[in-house]
């Protein structure tokens, strides 16, 4: 039997259901795009307790923040699940390997266990090891299925795939706009490292762990200056691994702009945002960090990752779009028949830029519309 919702039929709701696993341990922005299928199952099954299979950092993030994750149950690296810490192992990284952390999750005794990772090669074994009274999720050809599933497609939003997920198991949608609560400590942090601001600020993102993502450093730079003339404070925000990124940025630019890398944890790094009238960035995690805690964005997307990630609001938000679909280097065609993930993959081994030729004046004015059109930062609403 199948209820209906606004994305489509849902399943009914699984009944005495006490405790849910959801296995998400990959980046923050990929964390972003599930948001809305948690919020989903928390309105499903509001005495469940939500327990997130993740990583150390999901675990900080949730100490102490409203939202539809009570737990978070710390998940080791393993393959195609989470790669080590880059550092080395925090406080809640498990010492143990993935055998062990299942048996200690079977205690658990998990009524519902979702898989909102991928296409389930690696990790449909694990939902399934959790021992659950029903497991759902998404399966790719070479992924074993669990009790409900629904084919893995990688053309499709990905905030609409964990949706229909969550739509497995009778739990549907109350919205599509993923959301982060911004909390006192957040923002108390952010206003500790940055002071007060004596006029309103913007902030630019310039890095992105995959290369192909990255706008040109001189780009960036260009819009700082502007923005700067036209009376902006402007940060450069990014994590250790893109001081250099920042620093060029910061050089280029020619104005006094305030770098911030490593200044603040992810949680000030949400209250800064929300205390930003703009974030420009690169299709990165920040750039949707910023969008769920409410500030405009302008973001600069590939074609391809355009379909899966940009939001498809437009009152506050501007996804720029870079149409190249050939290798900028060995001209191999990008395209989805040609190879049906993302730019660069497959035979082609470049990651040169594939939004190098988006033009500066088109993500300027894409600025100065959200700037001038009444958004107010976050903080203030």
């Amino acid at each position: 039997m199948v209820a209906p919702h606004l994305l489509g039929p849902a399943a009914q709701r699984v009944p005495e259901v006490e405790r849910i696993a959801v296995l998400r341990a990959n980046a923050l922005g990929d964390f972003i795009f599930v948001l809305p299928a948690l919020a989903a199952l928390r309105a499903a099954y509001p005495a469940a307790e939500i327990v997130l299979l993740g990583a150390p950092w999901h675990a900080k993030l949730w100490r102490d923040r409203p939202g539809p994750v009570d737990r978070v149950l710390v998940v080791p690296p393993a393959p195609g699940i989470r790669r080590p810490e880059p550092d080395e192992p925090e406080p809640d990284e498990p010492e143990s390997g993935l055998a062990d952390f299942l048996a200690r999750a079977r205690a658990e005794r998990f009524d519902l266990a979702l898989q909102v990772h991928g296409g389930g090669a690696n990790s449909n074994p694990v939902v399934a090891g959790l021992g659950a009274r029903v497991t759902a999720g998404l399966r790719a050809e070479d992924a074993p299925p669990l009790d409900r599933w629904l084919r893995y497609v990688y053309y499709q939003h990905e905030v609409i795939r964990y949706l229909e997920v969550a739509a497995l198991v009778g739990a549907v949608a109350t919205t599509v706009v993923p959301t982060l609560a911004v909390t006192d400590a957040d923002r108390a942090e952010a206003a500790e490292v940055l002071g007060p601001a004596d006029r309103p600020r913007v902030a630019l993102h310039p890095g992105a762990t995959d290369t192909r993502r990255r706008w040109p450093v001189e780009h960036f730079a260009a819009v700082a200056r502007q923005l700067h003339r036209d009376g902006y404070e402007v940060l450069v925000t990014g994590t250790p691994v893109e001081q250099e990124v920042v620093e060029r940025v910061v050089a280029a630019a020619g104005v006094p702009l305030r770098p911030q890398v490593g200044t603040l944890s992810l949680g000030g790094l949400a209250g800064c945002y929300a205390g930003c009238a703009l974030v420009v960035a690169n299709d990165t995690g920040p750039l949707h960090l910023a969008a769920a805690v409410g500030t405009p964005t302008v973001g600069i997307f590939w074609v391809g990752n355009l379909i899966t990630t940009a939001s498809p609001l437009r009152g506050r938000h501007r996804p720029i779009t870079s149409w190249t679909v050939h290798c900028p280097v060995c001209g191999v065609d990008c395209t989805p028949g040609s190879y049906p993930h993302r730019p660069g993959d497959g035979e082609c081994p470049h990651r040169d830029s594939f939004v190098a030729e988006v033009p500066v004046i088109e993500v300027l004015e894409a600025a100065r519309d959200l700037l001038t059109d009444g958004a107010q930062p976050a903080s203030t609403r």
